[in-house]
């Protein structure tokens, strides 16, 4: 059910392309990226780098940290992709669709959210694991909730692009299949390998970090109005603590 939860939250932003006929505008888009990245930073702390450290130590969550860092700097290199609004792809060159370098994109953004999903249900799971299941509840619905207007802003941009209402809905929620697979992978990983619960606790947080601040932080902050990113940061930042408090 943990693993499903994030996946719902894309689904039901992206059928929200039934019911807009055009895009959902600058200002509400900020909100949006900052609230989303507001959601993955507190995740990344209470969820998983503080049981990160509990369970073993200051260094070791530093190390974990680092490597997701680097793991997702080494796919956003390497994997073709476009960002929401950009004009420019990233990655190796290609002779993909926009909506298809479009779709990378949302994937690459949701394979460390499926990664700590994982983590933490392995954590909550374990006898040892310092995550009550709660908490790791607290987190999927974070996520999830933060993946409700996401989802639009991924079926929106594949509208526009000529696709159909319906295809662009079904792209937008495949867009997030890819969390509860990462989910199930992580979550396996663990459990043969228990003792490197705590690193990989952590490198889910530094690939969360990485996603906040290579794209969710400029798309909320570039041009004109980056208040409205500012306050939708911090809006997503007080709403995943006070999850984390309430199931925790």
């Amino acid at each position: 059910m943990l693993f499903i939860i994030p996946f719902l939250g894309t689904l039901l932003g992206a059928l929200a392309v039934f019911f807009f006929r055009s895009g959902i505008g600058e200002k509400p888009g900020k909100a949006i990226s900052g609230f989303a990245g507001g959601v993955m930073i507190a995740a990344s702390v209470w969820s998983l780098l503080l049981p990160a450290i509990e369970d073993s130590s200051y260094a070791v969550a530093a190390a974990g940290f680092l490597l997701g860092v680097g793991f997702l700097l080494l796919v956003d290199t390497i994997v073709p992709h476009l960002h929401v609004n950009a004009e420019d792809a990233e990655g190796k060159a290609s002779g993909l669709s926009r909506s298809a370098l479009l779709m990378l994109s949302v994937t690459i953004h949701n394979i460390p959210e499926g990664m700590a999903v994982g983590a933490a249900a392995a954590a909550a799971a374990a006898a040892d694991g310092g995550i009550p299941f709660a908490s790791a509840l607290a987190l999927s619905l974070g996520i999830a909730l933060q993946n409700f207007p996401e989802g639009l802003i991924v079926s929106m941009p594949l509208y526009k692009e000529g696709k159909s209402r319906s295809r662009a809905f079904i792209e937008g929620a495949i867009s997030g299949a890819v969390e509860p697979a990462g989910a199930v992978i992580a979550f396996i990983f663990v459990s043969f390998l228990s003792s490197l619960l705590p690193i990989l606790l952590a490198f889910a947080a530094g690939a969360m970090f990485y996603v906040v601040v290579e794209e969710l932080i400029p798309e909320a902050s570039e041009g004109e109005h980056s208040n409205i990113g500012t306050v939708g940061a911090a809006l997503g930042f007080a709403i995943m603590m006070l999850l984390d408090g309430l199931f925790g």
